[in-house]
């Protein structure tokens, strides 16, 4: 057989093949996520950055306060409170001691974080989180002025001191462990494996997460200051998740994105993303939407609130 003979058996030299539409990811329809996502690992690396080189200029100083964005962006009772710097209840949330610490909450912000935005909608996920974060770092204040924490002075070299108020709490510990309140709630059963392995229903695995915390804070043990915030987090999150009316003063209107949508995203994910995730919905949370059908008209429902309704419909 010549090589002439062989030629039929080739693709043409321009022949493209059609695979089909691109199989969603997990942050398709979840645009905040991403972006928190993306903005914590540039802080993380521009942070990094910027020690390594004032490294290289001097050597005089502790890396925590070498760090202009840790020097200016981490919490704590003195700077935020007596020193009235008030947006350093929202820049602590972005800053990460180490990559472990950054990798660990990016990690339980990937995996649940889709979850919660798709329940509340991108705008009042936004703001259920920065808030989670927020009451985080109000109760680890709570629980300082209340005398929970060594109030021993900090030795920073030199013979020196400064008061335990100026101890830096940094991460966005506090708002992940807002969205596995979120989660705990509207998705109890869904199955998740702790450390990868061991596996357990969303509500025993936040029960679990709450009671360490609580442990560590009241004989306090290390990190009791960070384990505060993780229960503020979970806190506020369990609230606002049973009264969702406390954010009715935020519009549903989805959050507008320039990129071009994935053809049939919409399809897809109601079709493949939306049925994995088992949301056992009670009837009071029926009822609940219900009564607001009556009160104020099926135009007042949320998309969300649409689709509890179209599940349940189906499920008859």
């Amino acid at each position: 057989m010549g090589i002439s003979d062989r030629t039929y058996q080739q693709s043409p030299p321009h022949q493209t093949f059609d695979r089909g539409p691109r199989r969603p990811s997990r942050l398709d329809g979840s645009p905040v996520v991403k972006w928190l996502l993306i903005i914590n690992v540039a802080v993380w690396l521009l942070d990094m950055l910027t020690v390594w080189l004032l490294d290289m200029l001097t050597n005089s100083a502790p890396q925590m306060q070498r760090s202009f964005l840790w020097s200016w962006g981490h919490f704590s009772v003195a700077a935020a409170v007596e020193q009235f710097q008030l947006w350093r209840f929202l820049s602590f949330q972005f800053l990460h001691a180490n990559g472990h610490h950054l990798l660990v909450n990016m990690l339980g912000l990937f995996f649940f974080g889709h979850f919660a935005e798709r329940w509340w909608g991108s705008r009042k996920f936004l703001f259920f989180y920065l808030a989670t974060g927020v009451a985080g770092a109000l109760f680890y204040m709570l629980l300082f002025y209340a005398g929970f924490f060594d109030s021993t002075p900090i030795p920073i070299g030199g013979g020196q001191t400064v008061p335990a108020s100026y101890i830096p709490m940094v991460g966005a510990s506090a708002g992940i462990f807002g969205i596995l309140a979120c989660i705990a709630v509207i998705a109890p059963n869904l199955r998740v494996l702790l450390f990868f392995i061991v596996p357990m229903s969303m509500r025993n695995f936040a029960v679990l997460a709450l009671g360490i915390s609580v442990v560590v804070i009241l004989f306090n043990l290390d990190n009791a200051g960070g384990e505060a915030g993780h229960l503020g987090g979970a806190i506020l999150g369990f609230i606002l998740m049973k009264n969702p009316w406390l954010l009715s003063f935020i519009s549903d209107e989805a959050m507008l994105s320039r990129r071009r949508p994935v053809v049939d995203a919409t399809i897809i994910r109601e079709k493949k993303l939306r049925p994995r995730i088992n949301i056992n919905m009670d009837d009071s949370e029926v009822d609940r939407i219900l009564d607001k059908v009556s009160r104020e008209g099926l135009q007042s429902l949320t998309e969300q609130e649409r689709d509890v309704l179209k599940r349940v419909a189906q499920q008859k």
